[in-house]
């Protein structure tokens, strides 16, 4: 599926409507938090180079670097599809280790079932994802007859430290690159769900996972985060939150299926989570040779804007400018720090 050129997707939304939605997201909302979990958890060691803010803490391990990250499930998936819940369970997890240029090494879980059903489903889920991605489940914990249904993954993945993509790390004039597999579907239990990785053979996902360590061991990105929960634009904003920068972006040239043949808005699309997607900061020169890695996998790339130095996420688009966050005065994940 090529890059949708169907302009009026875009005129049809106003910046302000496009910002606007981002903004009042749930998946952008409910990132506050974490500011507060950062300033109470916070502890200087030598060994960790990085921590919070970025997709995987970085603990150094001789000349190699550990990987380390875990991710829980959005309530309304496991209700809505406990299947789909297990099964991203291990998606957004082998994620964070690959926006990291990491390889994804194996994975513990936390699960709290209160139903036999519901378990024997988020089990099929993290079985067919962990044989997809080739990344075992190694143990973990069971909580039976609990209230609720909850599951929570941890991964461990290796990189060389000297390879490694952090988010913090964006810097001004580089060009913004969003990259997403575009040959999915909306998934039919959450419509905020783009899935590609069910359709995809595990020789295919395995190959868009480990494009991400080309593009580290190359060192042709200045910075870079995995496609979650807030959206393309909620997770640039994240990004540039931790490299304390700003951008202008023009969401016309955001990758897109054909949005009129789905039946859904753009403001609609900018905020779904695109089961294999990646966002990344890339000095100028680097451009096209990151597009290009990426297209040889099946992910979609375009150059969607630049980084700056005003600590302003906005949109730009037929002659409108809209911020859509102002970083400086109230970030997503609320970290002030500067870098």
């Amino acid at each position: 599926m090529n890059l949708s050129t169907d302009g009026v997707i875009v005129v049809k939304c106003s910046t302000d409507t496009i910002a606007q939605a981002v903004r009042e997201y749930a998946g952008v909302t409910r990132k506050r938090a974490i500011g507060e979990i950062i300033r109470s958890l916070r502890l200087d060691d030598p060994d960790v180079t990085v921590s919070f803010g970025d997709d995987a803490a970085l603990i150094k391990n001789g000349d190699d670097g550990l990987l380390l990250a875990a991710d829980g499930i959005w309530s309304r998936l496991m209700e809505a599809d406990p299947y789909w819940a297990g099964f991203c369970s291990v998606l957004v997890n082998v994620h964070d280790i690959a926006a990291m240029g990491g390889k994804p090494i194996a994975m513990v879980d936390i699960l709290s079932v209160g139903n036999e059903e519901v378990c024997h489903e988020v089990l099929r889920g993290m079985f067919e994802a962990s044989k997809k991605f080739g990344v075992p489940v190694v143990g973990g914990h069971l909580h039976p007859d609990a209230e609720m249904n909850v599951i929570d993954v941890a991964i461990l993945g290796t990189v060389r430290p000297e390879n490694a993509i952090f988010s913090h790390t964006a810097r001004e004039g580089d060009r913004v690159v969003a990259a997403i597999d575009l040959e999915g579907r909306v998934h039919p239990s959450c419509d905020l769900n783009w899935d590609s990785a069910t359709l995809r053979s595990a020789g295919e996902v395995r190959a868009q996972i480990q494009v991400m360590r080309i593009i580290g061991e190359q060192h042709l990105a200045s910075a870079g985060k995995d496609i979650s929960n807030p959206g393309i634009i909620g997770t640039l904003g994240m990004l540039l939150e931790t490299s304390a920068k700003g951008a202008l972006i023009n969401p016309e040239r955001i990758p897109r299926p054909d949005l009129k043949a789905l039946g859904i808005p753009f403001e609609h699309w900018i905020r779904m989570y695109p089961g294999m997607g990646f966002i990344l900061t890339v000095p100028e020169e680097h451009v096209g040779k990151v597009i290009e890695l990426f297209e040889e996998v099946g992910l979609t790339a375009a150059d969607i804007g630049v980084v700056d130095s005003s600590r302003k996420l906005k949109v730009s688009y037929a002659g409108m400018e809209t911020a859509v966050f102002d970083l400086e005065k109230e970030g997503i994940m609320c970290i002030f720090h500067e870098r």
